[in-house]
C-alpha cells in the first residue's frame, strides 16, 4: 500500500523514481558487515551509496528533479544550495542532462567537494556559515537570474528520489528489525521512511542527528538544544528542518537519537579501518548510532545507510590519529633522567626492546623542572594496546627514570 496522501510523497512516487533512476544511479551494494558487527553487538549491513559517481546518495533526488524539468525550466538552469554532496550531485546530472547550473555553498564547505562541484562544470559561489545563510544568496540570484531551485531536502521529487534506497535495501536483505539513517534537513530518512513503512511496518526507522545540530529532536520534542556550530558531520548541520519531511518523519519515525562528535569521529575511523571504506561525518552517523548506544541495538540485524563518503584526507588522517591516541596505540610521555652521553640512545634501545615504535622525540635541557644536570625527552610511541602502554611506561620507571604522561592536548599530566 502507498503512504497517507497527507505526505509529500507515497510508495507510488518512489517506485516512479526508481524506474527514472534506473541505469542512471549506481545500484549500490548492501552488504553483512561481520567486523562492525563485533564491535557493535549487532548484525549490521551497510549500504555503501559512497560508491556513487560523486560519493553519495545525493544523485538520486537530483537527477529525479532535474530529468523532470520542463524544455523552458532547463533553458534557465538550476540553482542550489548545499555543503557539498548535493552540490556534486546537482553539478554532475546538471552537465549530464546540459542544463546550467549554480551552487552555493557555505564558506566553511570542506575544499575537497568544492573542488569536485567546480569540476562537474557548475558555476560555484562560496557565501555565508550556514545553509541557511546560504539559501538567503540563493533567494537573491533567483530573483535577479531566474533559475530553478533544486532544495536539497524539501522537495518531493528529492525524497522520492532518495526513498528508492529502501527499495533495494529491502530486496537485498527483507529480514531487518532496523535501518539507522542520518537525518540533516531530513530528505533521506523521509523518503525512506514512507518506502520502509508501506512495505515492512515492521522495521523500525530510526533517524541520527549530531548533538550540535539536533534540530529534529527539537521539533519533534519541542526542546531547545543549542543549534550551530562546528562539526564533522556538517553534511547534516542543518538549522531549519524541511516543511515537507516533517510530518513524514514525526508520523512514521520510530526514534530519534543525538550522537556526540566523539562518537562521529569513532565511526568514521570504525569505517577506514574495520571496513576499508571512506564515510564523511554524516555518512558514518548512522554507524555513531550502534557505537554510543550499543545496548539498545544489541543482537538486532540492523541497516546501515553510508549516505556520503567525501571527506578530505587530512581530517580523516587526523581523526585516525586521534582514535589511536584514544585506546593508547599512540601514547606521549616525559622522560627525565641524568644527562650522560648516550643517554638518548639508551632510552631508544630500550623503547625498542619494549616493542615501542618511535614516532617523535623532543630532547630538551633547559626546563626549570628538570636538574641542572638532568635532561627531559617528550617522546611519542606507538603501542599494541592499552596494556602494553602500560607495562611499557612501567618497565621504564623500573629502571630509574621518572615518567609523567602527556594527555591528547599537549598537557603534561601531575605524578610520575
Amino acid at each position: 500500500m502507498s503512504a497517507s496522501p497527507a505526505f509529500a510523497v507515497s510508495l507510488d512516487e518512489i517506485n516512479a523514481a526508481a524506474e527514472l533512476l534506473r541505469g542512471q544511479v549506481i545500484r549500490t551494494p548492501f552488504l553483512p558487515a561481520p567486523r562492525l558487527s563485533a564491535i557493535t553487538g549487532a548484525e549490521c549491513f551497510v549500504k555503501f551509496e559512497n560508491m556513487q559517481v560523486t560519493g553519495a546518495f545525493k544523485e538520486r533526488g537530483a537527477f529525479v528533479k532535474l530529468s523532470r524539468l520542463d524544455p523552458a525550466a532547463r533553458k534557465a538552469g538550476v540553482i542550489a544550495m548545499s555543503a557539498g554532496n548535493h552540490a556534486q550531485a546537482v553539478a554532475y546530472h546538471a552537465q549530464r542532462l546540459g542544463i546550467p547550473a549554480t551552487i552555493v555553498m557555505p564558506v566553511g564547505t570542506p575544499f575537497v567537494k568544492v573542488e569536485n562541484t567546480a569540476r562537474f562544470g557548475a558555476r560555484v559561489i562560496l557565501d555565508g556559515t550556514t545553509l541557511a545563510e546560504s539559501q538567503n544568496r540563493v533567494q537573491q540570484i533567483i530573483a535577479e537570474e531566474g533559475p530553478v531551485l533544486v532544495h536539497p531536502y524539501d522537495d518531493p521529487d528529492v525524497i522520492a528520489g532518495q526513498g528508492t534506497i529502501a527499495l533495494e535495501m529491502l530486496e537485498d536483505q527483507p529480514g531487518l528489525d532496523a535501518v539507522v539513517i542520518p537525518m540533516g534537513g531530513g530528505g533521506l530518512i523521509a523518503g525512506n521512511a514512507v518506502a520502509f513503512h508501506a512495505l515492512r511496518p515492521d522495521i523500525a526507522v530510526i533517524g541520527v542527528e549530531v548533538e550540535s545540530y539536533a534540530s529534529f529532536h527539537n521539533a519533534l520534542k519541542g526542546e531547545s538544544h543549542p543549534i550551530g556550530g562546528p562539526t564533522l558531520a556538517e553534511g547534516i548541520a542543518v538549522k531549519n528542518v524541511g516543511a515537507l519531511t516533517l510530518p513524514i518523519i514525526r508520523a512514521l519515525v520510530a526514534e530519534t537519537m543525538i550522537v556526540p562528535e566523539s562518537a562521529v569521529e569513532r565511526a568514521v575511523d570504525a569505517f577506514a579501518t574495520h571496513q576499508r571504506s571512506m564515510a564523511e561525518g554524516a555518512g558514518a552517523s548512522g554507524l555513531a548510532a550502534l557505537l554510543h548506544q550499543p545496548e539498545r541495538f544489541r543482537g538486532q540485524r540492523v541497516g546501515l545507510v553510508l549516505c556520503g563518503g567525501n571527506i578530505d584526507a587530512r581530517i580523516l588522517a587526523s581523526i585516525m590519529v586521534r582514535e589511536l591516541e584514544r585506546r593508547e596505540r599512540i601514547i606521549s610521555f616525559r622522560l627525565t633522567g641524568e644527562d650522560r652521553p648516550g643517554f638518548l640512545g639508551r632510552v631508544a634501545t630500550r623503547l625498542g626492546e619494549l616493542g615501542a615504535n618511535i614516532l617523535e622525540v623532543t630532547h630538551r635541557r633547559t626546563f626549570l623542572s628538570v636538574p641542572a644536570k638532568g635532561v627531559s625527552l617528550d617522546v611519542t610511541v606507538e603501542t599494541r594496546d592499552a596494556a602494553h602502554a602500560e607495562d611499557l611506561l612501567r618497565q621504564l620507571e623500573a629502571q630509574g627514570y621518572v615518567i609523567r604522561r602527556i594527555d591528547a592536548n599537549g598537557a603534561v599530566l601531575p605524578g610520575g
